[in-house]
């Protein structure tokens, strides 16, 4: 029928009894029975096409009711098998109501199912319905439906939800094709879940597998079985704001049938993958809340992704300072790891190095939804966030450690020789004390020499389960005691306490006159973010602005690790009391290492205290990567130094070439009889102002500690050996060509090249060249700036015309040049 058709209300073949009321509902009147030309009566059948019948009115008299009103035929098939239907009356004049194009001769859906049965979802009759019928009294009155267990009154006003996926295999194929048990295991799920089915509805489909969905008062449950694969997948939605996850012990008992190995005769073990998602909108009070919203650390590793095809919670604990969760994960693309190939014995080649099924699963500590530690990532995480900062201290005594329920950052610390005594301050005794039961390797402290094999069982451990920011600020006695403060509690996003200056203020002051402070910063900014106060991280920008506004920080650093076991690499935040901690930050490789092995205890094992930090993993700390000074510079003001993150495309270079003259921009000659130096050097070309002078040679200058400076000299003048020529001019052309780093990092830059030739003076109009980098508008080098942090040798070395100089002219420095 193509009205109908066209309307969207039909299609298939057209039937007289549906026909008459959708023309009648349209306001067409019905004619009387009009005959089809023979030929159109004897050719094949059009299917759909409208018989005479179906325009036949079922009231005689309605035909006549009206005298203007027109009538109407099926009058004409055309020549391509259209039928025409026309309109007749006095106001007719040879309209066409009708045109019906001639259709292909088909079947209808429900006589396909021949066809459909090879795509496995033809429906099978009879269907199984139901109405939820349950083994006890079913209730659905007001007050049940609009009440929890509690009394209190059910919210699904709200648009949110929460929905479960489940998927399994090596089911049994009998089981996955029973209507009738696999209708009783979905109800059993529902009764178990404590939600309420209204009704049900199953097919079977062929040539095997079922497919049912019950309607829930909270929404809806719904599978689809594959019997031959053994497979099912299965979703269940609610609207209930009733946790959904306790339900899923259920559905894998019910729907977790195993099947029997043709070969071995033995049950299969039964695989369950699984998705729990929050849905709907909800407010952000109401998300920020919720361990399991999408944002939550837990959502992200354990609950929500697919990809994690192990997921056992080991624990779920409600203290009285909010939520513990204990996982255990393993995802779809994880393999064996070192101690898994020694465990299982894998040769090279062997399968199973390219399987998740062997390797070991890894245990994930949340607190109140935030991932706190991972067992297989604890010691790369731990030795991160105590060491850098334990390594700028020259000798820390005394420790405090803010949080580190775990025992990890504990562990790290107990260490180093030098530790005395250890104050840790933990709000949650439940965190202690599930760490050491459930992640008993994160402190064990067995393997120390001189500790016991609990760390917890330390003497040197003072352990106080209150709040950590509370007793800074109101223990007056922890001023000025901690050596190095280990703050192993939440990022800034999510702890408060570091945008609040008088908690602040109280950190700092509980630092030694050389003490460190260290955070986890959180996420590592990318280079796309905005400016930092309105990016993803407003709480750490407030934070490092408190610290740098405070009187009694001088340095502060940023870095990051990407083997910490989060998704993203994670930041660090160190802050010292003294500027002298940054010859510290700063170490060469070499001499780092020496600390490493001078400071920290022996290993009863034989094997290395750390497997993390060392020299080389310091050096790569010492520069932050490039996001960390991009962001920084999106700061309003701009920072001073961002104008320098570059050499100034724009400018010429000036080289000095002692061999070739003809190239050379500069040529030295004999001062003038007089003058303090042996020779000068003078310009032989025209040099605009801010050009570079000498950029090759200044590149090259030779980089000298300041204590290998010392030693070489205490060296040249040893008592009873004699003087030592070579290093005692060594000395005196340091002292002489050298100038010291303005980052305080104990370095000396030392000119080998010809710019040492160039005459200093303190008669301002004889200087004609500057640093590269002016001296800060403050006075001195900002307490953080990633942009001196990765550019501070360039910042030291490099000049630049500081007007223009003509051909001719003596190149001249001032006297001050180096110095801040």
């Amino acid at each position: 029928m193509v009205v109908a058709f066209g309307t969207g209300l039909m299609m298939g073949p057209t039937d007289a009894r549906l026909a008459m009321p959708v023309l009648s509902f349209l306001g067409i009147e019905l004619p009387e029975p009009v005959q089809l030309p023979a030929a159109a009566i004897n050719s094949e059948p059009i299917v759909g096409a409208m018989s005479t019948q179906s325009l036949m009115p079922s009231n005689p008299q309605a035909r006549n009711s009206n005298s203007k009103s027109a009538t109407y035929m099926v009058g004409e098939v055309s020549a391509n098998g259209e039928i025409i239907i026309n309109k007749e009356g006095e106001d007719a004049a040879g309209e066409v109501l009708i045109k019906q194009a001639k259709r292909t001769k088909t079947e209808h859906v429900a006589t396909l199912g021949y066809k459909i049965r090879e795509t496995h979802v033809n429906i099978d009759t009879p269907v199984l319905e139901g109405t939820g019928d349950v083994p006890h009294e079913r209730d659905i009155t007001y007050d049940r439906i609009n009440k929890e267990n509690d009394g209190n009154i059910r919210d699904q006003t709200m648009p949110s939800g929460q929905h479960l996926l489940v998927d399994m295999k090596n089911l049994e194929a009998d089981f996955l094709n029973s209507e009738s048990r696999l209708a009783r295991a979905m109800q059993d799920s529902v009764i178990a879940g404590g939600l309420t089915m209204l009704s049900y509805h199953c097919h079977s489909l062929h040539p095997a597998g079922v497919s049912c969905v019950g309607v829930l008062l909270e929404s809806h449950i719904s599978f689809h079985t594959w019997p031959d694969e053994g497979v099912i997948t299965l979703d269940m939605f609610t609207t209930s704001e009733k946790p959904l996850l306790p339900v899923l012990p259920s559905i894998k008992e019910l729907f977790g049938i195993p099947r029997v190995n043709a070969e071995t005769g033995e049950k299969e073990e039964v695989v369950t993958v699984w998705s729990h998602e929050l849905r709907g909108f909800r407010t952000e009070d109401a998300r920020k809340v919720h361990h399991l919203d999408g944002n939550s650390d837990i959502s992200k590793h354990v609950t929500s992704p697919l990809e994690v095809v192990y997921k056992e919670h080991v624990l779920n604990m409600e203290t009285e300072y909010g939520r513990i969760d204990i996982w255990d994960v393993k995802e779809r693309d994880d393999t064996p790891g070192y101690e898994d190939g020694l465990r299982l014995g894998l040769a090279p080649q062997d399968p199973r190095w390219f399987s998740y099924e062997d390797a070991s699963p890894c245990r994930l500590l949340f607190l109140d939804g935030v991932l706190h530690m991972a067992n297989q990532t604890d010691r790369v995480f731990h030795e991160t966030l105590v060491h850098p900062a334990m390594f700028a201290h020259p000798s820390p005594k005394s420790v405090g450690i803010l949080g580190g329920g775990d025992g990890g950052s504990l562990r790290e610390v107990l260490k180093h020789k030098s530790v005395t005594d250890v104050t840790m301050v933990e709000l949650d005794e439940k965190v202690v004390s599930v760490s050491k039961e459930y992640l008993p390797e994160i402190s064990d402290c067995s393997d120390i020499v001189g500790s016991k094999p609990n760390c917890f069982d330390d003497d040197r451990l003072s352990l106080i389960f209150t709040d950590a920011f509370a007793y800074v600020k109101e223990k007056k006695e922890a001023n000025g005691k901690f050596d190095v403060l280990v703050a192993d509690v939440n990022q800034p996003e999510n702890q408060d306490e570091y945008t609040d200056a008088d908690t602040v203020n109280a950190l700092v002051e509980s630092l030694s006159p050389l003490g460190v402070l260290v955070i986890n910063a959180g996420e590592a900014p990318m280079i796309v973010d905005p400016r930092a106060d309105k990016g993803m991280q407003p709480k750490r920008e407030a934070f490092t602005k408190l610290l740098e506004a405070h009187p009694k920080i001088a340095s502060i650093f940023v870095f990051e690790d990407a083997q910490s076991g989060y998704v993203d690499p994670v930041a660090f935040l160190v802050a010292c009391r003294d500027a002298s901690c940054r010859k510290n930050w700063y170490g060469q490789t070499d001499e780092i290492n020496y600390q490493v092995f001078d400071r920290l205890q022996a290993m009863k094992s034989k094997k290395p205290a750390l497997i993390q930090f060392d020299g080389a993993t310091q050096r790569s700390y010492q520069v932050p990567p490039r996001a960390w000074e991009t962001v920084y510079c999106r700061r309003e003001p701009e920072p001073f130094e961002c104008a320098y993150r570059g050499l100034d495309m724009t400018k010429e270079l000036f080289e000095y070439y002692p061999k070739n003259e003809d190239e050379s921009a500069f040529v030295i000659r004999e001062s003038k009889e007089g003058a303090e130096n042996d020779a000068a050097v003078y310009a032989t070309v025209d040099i605009p102002e801010g050009s570079y002078i000498m950029p090759t040679h200044l590149a090259a200058s030779l980089e000298v500690s300041e204590d290998s400076a010392k030693d070489s000299n205490a060296t040249a003048h040893l008592e009873g050996v004699g003087e030592a020529d070579v290093l005692t001019d060594f000395v005196d052309y340091i002292d002489e060509n050298g100038h010291s780093a303005r980052d305080g990092s104990g370095k000396i830059y030392v000119e080998i090249g010809g710019s040492r030739v160039i005459r200093e003076s303190d008669d301002a109009s004889e200087v004609n060249i500057r640093r590269w980098v002016p001296a800060h508008p403050d006075g001195a080098r900002p307490k953080y700036s990633p942009v001196y942090d990765r550019h501070r040798h360039s910042f030291d070395v490099f000049l630049v015309a500081s007007r223009d100089i003509k051909a001719g002219e003596e190149i001249v420095k001032p006297g001050d040049l180096w110095d801040y």
